[in-house]
């Protein structure tokens, strides 16, 4: 995993805007309709290609194939594994159901245009669930080195791909087989161990996208003891780090979030009372969101850090659920907060606090305005460099 050496290198964190017809095929098949497979196919890896060029302009040294050949950052692992069937919707939000008018507009809100939800009809464990096949997760390797071998103007420093971690598939996708909660954790580990070992063998960095390790205490965990969610959050990492035996922990990082939805988020478990379960993953480097107006003053949090003298820490700058382009000065500042914090530039990579369209269709920012806050992000991250750096 790279580090800051000489200047803030720049990354995100994994999803970006998928284009409106691929946005429609996937809701189509989502809905149950039939769709015709290689357009599909043709349609993600044109997508991939767009988005890598796009990065690449941008600024961003560290980057991935945008997730547009998945319909949303876990649900895709429906077409993966075996298991999966039925459906169910979740809780709703603990912060969403306290404001009524705000849950109302929101609902009016996401029914608008053709999209994925990751909340309501989501399949469930109905059998035993396992890995069928690594081609999926090779083809979608493939493809994204063949994107990268065409791509002109440079390349990455370094590539990424993401996978979701096996906790946000056990809370989001209920199960319905297993005898214990555990067995499912224990079960999900070993599926997505295949999909994690696949990616780094491809010579890519693997992201593990765990928004359960703070957002289930406002879903599953809403009306039960912090103490019992923190236990759930240690379990999820002890089952992560089983799933990473074979692979060396600089060639993975982990993210953590309290949900990619605009909402009060005033239920949202504090950075302090989670970070010590995530601290403990067998990883290379942590991504963490402190851009938004809910987290923002958490960046003293990150001084926690400080200790891990190994550990790479991508610090979201880039707030993913607005469109104000956030102005280079004011990344730069955010920046320098989260290096001193840390105490060593060197260690602090910049970044998003989440995905851009972390299921498809449910960006709540316009495609040019994401481009531009990335370029927003190189922009301040070069200020910065010459601030940290001289």
């Amino acid at each position: 995993m790279l580090h800051s050496d000489t200047r803030i290198l720049t990354t995100h964190t994994g999803s970006l805007p998928r284009p409106r017809h691929l946005t429609e095929l996937y809701a189509a098949r989502a809905r149950g309709e039939p769709i015709d497979a290689a357009e599909l196919a043709a349609e993600g890896r044109a997508a991939v290609a767009h988005v890598v060029a796009k990065q690449l302009a941008a600024g961003i040294d560290i980057g991935n194939n945008g997730e547009q050949q998945r319909e949303a950052f876990f649900l895709y692992v429906r077409h993966r594994m075996s298991g999966f069937g039925g459906g169910w919707s979740r809780r709703t939000f603990a912060d969403v159901a306290h404001y009524p008018v705000f849950r109302a507009w929101k609902t009016a809100h996401d029914g608008l245009g053709a999209s994925v939800s990751n909340a309501d009809q989501v399949p469930e464990a109905v059998g035993e669930v396992r890995y069928l096949d690594r081609a999926l997760v090779e083809a979608e390797c493939a493809d994204f080195a063949a994107a990268l071998a065409a791509a002109g103007g440079g390349q990455f420093a370094e590539p990424f791909m993401t996978a979701p971690s096996p906790g946000i598939i056990a809370a989001a996708l209920r199960n319905r087989w297993y005898e214990t909660e555990d067995a499912y954790l224990d079960a999900l580990g070993t599926a997505l161990q295949v999909e994690y070992e696949t990616i780094v063998a491809h010579g890519l960095l693997l992201q593990i996208d765990a928004p359960d390790l703070a957002l289930e205490r406002h879903v599953s965990f809403q009306d039960r003891p912090l103490a019992e969610f923190t236990a759930f959050a240690e379990k999820v990492v002890a089952t992560i780090n089983r799933a990473l035996a074979a692979i060396p922990p600089d060639r993975v990082r982990l993210h953590a979030c309290w949900g990619n939805y605009e909402g009060p988020h005033d239920c949202d478990v504090a950075m302090a009372d989670v970070l010590p379960a995530i601290r403990a993953a067998h990883v290379g480097g942590f991504v963490l969101p402190v851009a938004n107006p809910r987290h923002a003053h958490e960046t003293r949090c990150f001084s926690a850090f400080a200790a891990d003298p190994d550990k790479v820490v991508v610090a979201g700058v880039i707030d993913v659920l607005t469109n104000f382009v956030e102005h280079p000065e004011v990344v730069a500042d955010r920046i320098e907060l989260v290096a001193r914090a840390v105490g060593d530039p060197r260690r602090v990579i910049a970044g998003t606090d989440c995905g851009f369209d972390t299921s498809a269709g449910r960006g709540r920012v316009a495609e040019d305005v994401v481009w531009a806050k990335l370029a927003a992000l190189s922009e301040g991250a070069a200020i910065a460099s010459r601030r940290l750096f001289g």
